[in-house]
């Protein structure tokens, strides 16, 4: 039997046992998955608690892009796969250029699929990731439940000293050695439906905020209109049906003059749009749009059309 070389308590909610599931393993089936379930709908309200401090980290990280910086995401084990996933997702959702969101993850690629040994307890090597990647200017989100990985800590830490602002996502008040992270993202989702599975509520709860904080962030930049969105590829048919439907949904014409819309502006919805809702030709839509950052609304005010 391998012994471990070095075992950490580790005094978090989420490590200790649930009262509500102590019968687990006695339940039918469907009174043990209304038993997770019952814990599941606990996590949004945690959630709910921690918006104004991730509204902070929201405003932080559309600066740091607004400026040509970059967001990292910093995470180990659930905790990164939930920043890759979340990360994945903002190219084809919103044309977000590749280089905007970073993601760190212990262990690198390989301990996205399977557990890297020793990965997260590395304070030194997420320090020198960091140092490595990140600039002053940029804004980097740690992300673990204990509140005590060190692989995020030592990230943050050296992200701080180059000059770059912090935040931190975790499920732990009596988490210690955060006084040099500008936000803290407090998410106390209490204990876990088995004992130490973070993967389950404080993961969701990890799900949604970063969720909640990427979409924010594109809001913010002007990557929709309204609650369509407009910065979207159409790289296949699919895509460019939900193109149109965008563009006839935003502006009321029928799918003829969507079409023609579309095609005078190469294929770009937001030129289309302005387009469209302003009356201007694509040209004058397409110089709107780029003196104010690609946002749709800004660019429709700039035009003195109604929005």
């Amino acid at each position: 039997m391998t012994v471990p070389r070095q075992a950490v308590h580790v005094d978090s909610p989420t490590e200790r046992r649930n009262p509500r599931t102590t019968d687990l393993d006695q339940l039918s089936t469907l009174d043990l998955l209304r038993s997770i379930n019952a814990e599941d709908r606990l996590v949004p309200d945690a959630v709910a608690a921690a918006l104004p401090a991730l509204a902070t980290a929201v405003d932080l990280a559309a600066e740091a892009l607004r400026n040509g910086h970059r967001v990292h995401y910093v995470g180990a084990g659930t905790s990164g796969r939930m920043a890759t996933l979340d990360a994945a997702e903002l190219a084809p959702t919103y044309n977000a250029p590749a280089e905007w969101f970073v993601v760190h993850h212990a262990g690198g690629t390989g301990a996205l699929r399977s557990a890297v040994e020793d990965a997260e307890d590395d304070e030194e090597g997420g320090a020198a990731e960091l140092t490595r990647d990140a600039e002053p200017g940029d804004f980097v989100l740690g992300l673990t439940a204990s509140g005590r990985t060190p692989y995020v800590l030592g990230a943050l830490r050296a992200a701080g000293a180059l000059g770059a602002r912090t935040g931190l996502v975790f499920s732990n008040p009596h988490a210690t050695r955060l006084n040099h992270i500008d936000v803290l993202i407090e998410v106390d989702t209490g204990p876990e439906v088995v004992a130490g599975s973070t993967r389950m509520k404080a993961g969701t709860a990890q799900k949604l905020v970063l969720t909640a904080f990427s979409t924010a962030v594109m809001v913010k930049l002007g990557r929709t209109y309204s609650n369509l969105m407009v910065s979207m590829r159409a790289t296949n048919a699919k895509l460019r049906g939900r193109t149109l439907r965008i563009l006839r949904e935003a502006t009321g014409l029928d799918l003829h003059e969507c079409a023609e819309a579309l095609d005078a502006a190469h294929g770009d919805l937001k030129v289309a749009l302005v387009h469209l809702l302003s009356g201007v030709d694509s040209e004058r839509a397409a110089a709107a749009l780029a003196g104010t950052g690609g946002h749709v609304r800004k660019a429709l005010l700039s035009l003195g059309a109604t929005v």
